[in-house]
């Protein structure tokens, strides 16, 4: 809480209660904001302001909405008469990254539940004796928590001062101008820039002048981006100032302004807006700090079946604690056995172990320049069925010499040595007066200048030809304006729409800033065409046919013309040029009509002949729902959205060209996407892709910066190439995981199995024994197993996404078979041997060590957990081979080798560290050799037959069901509709029910 003096705050006229009483209403409440309705505090305390951090947000107690807010601003939240209160309402100009000492790290670190787990352990090791084994357990649990608490505060501190600024900042303030420090800011602030080389402390509205601002932090985009003032017109007076709609106006916190001028006065000038955690900067810094949890079916299922194990501990639990009685065990021992259960069955290292998949896949992006700022998501890239994409090819270029017809205006600057165009007139100087930027919902820019000498000032227009072609005197716009444009831009041009106008009454600077857009953007004069080649980039067509022979779908969207899209498409092989495009042309209701929709062929279609049975794409067995490509722009899509939404689902699983879509329409169409279960990635370069590319399940923003708000990868390869690599590694680090996943509860399984086959006889594994599998073996192939790099290969396989399958499962049951029917065999081999000694029952273990049946299953268990990590550790399709991960297969050769030695020729010295029987019958121990020869082949060819589809006979004999994905289902009925979807050039109208 924070006390404020009295009458000392100046309140919104907006924060009046019903009752007349007024409150500190420093916040708006948005739809998805939670809020807490407890009153915390009577009539007479409104003096005082409570709120609480949360994630570097600021909650502030509203009382006319009885709730806490989230701090929203605005750049006019408050009255400026008192700006300690605005410091103590906002808060400091801070992103605090917080740098927890060591002494709270480690609390926090030992209350993990891992952790605790871990100590519950070592005590009840203590009490049964294993001294040795509960020692090393410590040192390795104490070391890695002191690792852990290093690297934690290094990165903190790494990140603190990365995020850290605290400049001296010239501001306007009622006392006049004065410098002080950024941390002092709060919203409502003038400040004054400094012509170049300035990096801002918070976010801020452009009042005056013009600056050049370097995003590629924020955004991913390289290219420097001109920010212009807000709109000073009357009608723009009545806006709502928002950071996404005037981003255009806005300096974000932490971009680099390389370049700031004003035309009128000294200073450039700028209000701040938003402060602290509220800032561009701050979104990024938060969503490293708190990283929104990934929702995957993969981790659900991997917390049910801990569960499952936690179940499977009890019942062996209940299973010692009837044999250790029948054996007459004491009660203290047989309560410590008992627990011992658990911490065998239950594997504490498994969390750890899953992530080292994930960490290997994010060291080798790195090293192919892709950075990635939410590892979790690593796993979420090998389930990606379909890609949007905004850039595939080049810059648009104009070729010096390439000229066209009087219909175009080709304006360029060409070489020095080449002869200037014909009429064409030297360059000259001339004097920006106002820039209204461009707008993606309006399809255009615009710029007024004052020409040299008395000349009357022009305004010049470039944009979407429909729209500026709307924009200008109909007797301007030439009757051939259509087809001509139609003609460049089915050849695969990019065009532009030119105008101008001539304003006779401005003259001056002060008299431009008075001049609204419409009435500048008006009446203009048709210049003509500016016609640019879209240059494919070379690796673009390789990256879509890679990806369609995949049997990932990919998707264009894009804000270029239709025809230039489609040309664009089948340049780059994303349409066959043997396969139909449909448009999708969808008109809203009007003069009394409803809304219709319609699809028409192509023009370049019109000859081929509709296949009765679809071809199969790209590679695929399988018969596709539609030999066609549907193509539709953002006013179509807006309108199927609205008035056709029972057949949007159709248009979307055929949909492939999305043409003028606006960044709003990116994200919506992702979002619907979504809808219908795909998993989607979206590949863009951030400037206007931000909304789409967070609402992707996996978004790649090709940028120079190694993080960038917008997504959680971002490379910087400047080109698709990245979007393969990416899904490779993905579904690399997802069989990984898996691998470990199921080596992990197979180990678990084989000591468990291990540990209640020597309880029925009344012994154990010693205290070495254990550090022999949990150390040398275990922890060791653990850590190297998930080493194995991606296939060079993009399969049209996807990995499997759910622990809980037929199967994995299938796996874990038959192997699990397999292990516990080889060690009770071995078992009974043994004491049907002719020099056995049967085990004296009445002493426990460790007193009873060494004898027979301990030796023979610590021999063969030693071999299973190898054999289980050659098992789970398959390359094919999605890894490399096993022998391409050196270090993983050095350390299976060396501790085969020292397992077999173990086996055949024990040292003194090992057996008395290990506590082992000496077994001088060779050919007894040669059969041993030879049982776990049987059992890696078992297990080896288990894998591959589950792998090649033998529980698909299990498919067979149950009744097929339909697919639990939404795109298949749909899929599939379309298949069945190929002759009457789409109908071709039958208009559908929609009703007030949205019903046709």
């Amino acid at each position: 809480t924070e006390q404020l003096g009295e009458g000392s705050l100046e309140h919104h006229p907006g924060a009046r209660a019903d009752d007349g009483r007024t409150s500190v209403a420093v916040g708006v409440l948005d739809n998805d904001d939670s809020r807490d309705t407890v009153r915390l505090h009577r009539k007479e305390e409104k003096n005082i302001v409570r709120y609480y951090l949360f994630e570097g947000s600021r909650y502030v107690w509203i009382e006319r909405r009885q709730a806490f807010c989230k701090v929203r601003y605005g750049i006019h939240p408050l009255g400026w008469k008192n700006f300690s209160l605005l410091r103590k309402v906002y808060g400091p100009n801070l992103i605090d990254v917080p740098v927890k000492s060591y002494l709270r790290l480690l609390v926090d670190e030992v209350l993990n539940p891992f952790y605790i787990f871990q100590v519950f352990s070592i005590i009840l090791w203590l009490c049964d004796a294993y001294y040795y084994y509960a020692a090393c357990i410590f040192v390795i649990s104490a070391v890695s928590i002191g690792l852990s608490l290093y690297e934690t505060r290094k990165q903190s501190v790494t990140l603190q001062n990365m995020v850290k600024m605290a400049i001296g900042v010239r501001v306007l303030r009622a006392a006049g101008e004065e410098v002080v420090s950024s941390l002092d800011l709060v919203p409502g602030d003038c400040i004054s820039l400094p012509s170049d080389g300035f990096f801002v402390p918070c976010d801020a509205a452009l009042l005056t002048g013009e600056c050049m601002v370097n995003e590629s932090m924020l955004t991913g985009e390289s290219v420097p981006v001109m920010k212009t003032p807000l709109p000073s017109d009357p009608q723009a007076t009545n806006m709502i100032y928002s950071p996404e709609e005037h981003k255009r106006h806005t300096l974000f916190c932490g971009t680099q302004v390389l370049q700031a001028k004003s035309y009128v006065g000294k200073e450039v000038l700028a209000v701040v807006t938003r402060t602290g955690f509220c800032t561009a900067k701050g979104d990024l810094i938060s969503s490293i700090l708190y990283p929104k949890p990934v929702s995957f079916r993969f981790y659900r299922d991997a917390v049910k079946f801990v569960l499952f194990l936690a179940v499977l501990a009890l019942i062996g639990t209940a299973y010692s604690i009837v044999i250790l009685i029948k054996n007459q065990v004491p009660l203290q021992q047989i309560i410590i056995r008992a627990l011992d259960v658990i911490t065998v069955i239950v594997p504490p290292a498994l969390p750890a172990a899953m992530t080292v998949g994930t960490i290997y896949a994010q060291n080798r992006l790195k090293q192919h320049g892709i950075f990635c700022i939410s590892p979790p998501r690593i796993n979420l890239c090998g389930k990606i069925r379909l890609v949007c994409f905004d850039k595939v090819r080049e810059e648009a270029k104009l070729h010096a010499g390439q000229h066209f017809g009087t219909k175009v205006l080709a304006t360029m600057r060409p070489p020095p040595l080449e002869e200037q165009p014909h009429g064409m007139k030297h360059m000259v100087s001339i004097g920006i007066l106002r820039r209204f930027p461009f707008s993606s919902s309006l399809q255009r820019m615009s710029v007024l200048v004052k020409l040299p000498g008395n000349a009357p000032s022009e305004a010049y227009i470039k944009g979407a030809p429909e729209m500026v072609a709307s924009l200008c005197k109909e007797e301007t716009v030439p009757l051939d304006f259509s087809q001509l444009l139609r003609h460049y831009t089915a050849d695969g041009f990019r065009v532009l729409g030119l105008a101008y106008k001539t304003l006779t009454t401005v003259r001056t600077f002060e008299e431009a800033q008075q001049l609204t857009r419409e009435s500048v953007e008006s009446g203009m004069t048709l210049l003509g065409f500016l016609v640019m080649r879209n240059v494919l980039k070379a690796e673009t067509a390789p990256v879509i046919h890679l990806l369609r022979n995949a049997n990932i779908r990919t998707v264009m969207v894009t804000g270029d013309n239709m025809l230039t899209a489609v040309n664009v498409a089948k340049s780059c092989r994303m349409v066959e040029l043997k396969e139909r495009v449909v448009f999708v042309n969808a008109s809203p209701p009007s003069h009394n009509k409803p809304a219709a929709l319609k699809f028409i062929l192509s023009d370049d279609s019109q000859g081929q002949e509709q296949p009765q049975v679809s071809p199969s794409r790209a590679g695929r067995k399988t018969q596709q729902p539609c030999p066609c490509h549907l193509a539709l722009n953002g006013k179509s899509f807006a309108v199927v959205c609205e008035h056709f939404p029972h057949l949007l689902p159709r248009i979307l699983i055929q949909a492939t060209i999305f043409a003028r879509m606006s960044p709003d329409q990116k994200t919506q169409l992702v979002c619907r996407l979504q809808d219908l279960n795909y998993c989607v990635g979206m590949c863009g370069d951030g400037a206007n892709d931000c909304g789409a590319l967070k609402a992707a399940d996996v978004g790649i923003s090709l940028s120079e910066a190694e993080a960038s708000v917008a997504s959680p990868f971002t490379s910087r390869i400047a080109n698709i190439e990245c979007v393969p690599v990416v899904i490779r590694e993905g579904r690399c680090s997802l069989v990984t995981s898996f691998g470990v996943f199921k080596y992990m509860a197979l180990y678990s399984l084989v000591q468990f199995v291990s540990v209640l086959l020597l309880y029925t006889i009344n012994t154990n594994l010693s205290d070495f024994q254990f550090l022999f599998f949990d150390l040398v073996i275990t922890m060791t192939v653990a850590v190297l197993m998930g080493k194995t790099g991606p296939a060079k290969e993009l399969g049209t396989k996807r990995p499997q996404g759910a622990l809980i399958s037929i199967v994995v499962l299938g796996s874990l049951l038959f192997q699990t078979a397999v292990l516990i029917t080889v060690q009770v065999m071995s078992y009974f081999i043994t004491v049907s041997q002719s020099w056995y000694i049967p085990l004296n029952s009445t002493v426990s273990a460790p007193q009873n060590l060494p004898n027979y049946e301990n030796t023979v299953v610590f021999c063969i268990s030693g071999f299973q957990y190898l054999i289980l990590a050659v098992a789970m550790s398959k390359g094919y399709p999605f890894r490399e081979p096993l022998y391409t991960n050196v270090p993983f297969l050095l350390v299976l050769v060396v501790l085969f080798g020292l397992t077999i030695g173990i086996t055949l020729y024990p040292l003194g010295f090992v057996r008395a560290v290990l506590k082992l029987k000496d077994i001088s019958d060779t050919s007894f121990k040669m059969l041993l050799l030879g049982i776990a020869t049987l059992n890696f082949f078992t297990a080896f060819m288990l894998e591959t037959a589950l792998d090649h589809g033998m529980l698909n006979c299990l498919r067979q004999l149950r009744r097929k069901r339909a697919s639990k994905k939404l795109f298949k289902r749909l899929e599939q009925e379309l298949s069945q509709q190929q002759l009457s979807w789409p109908p071709l050039n039958e208009p559908l109208f929609a009703t007030r029910g949205g019903d046709l």
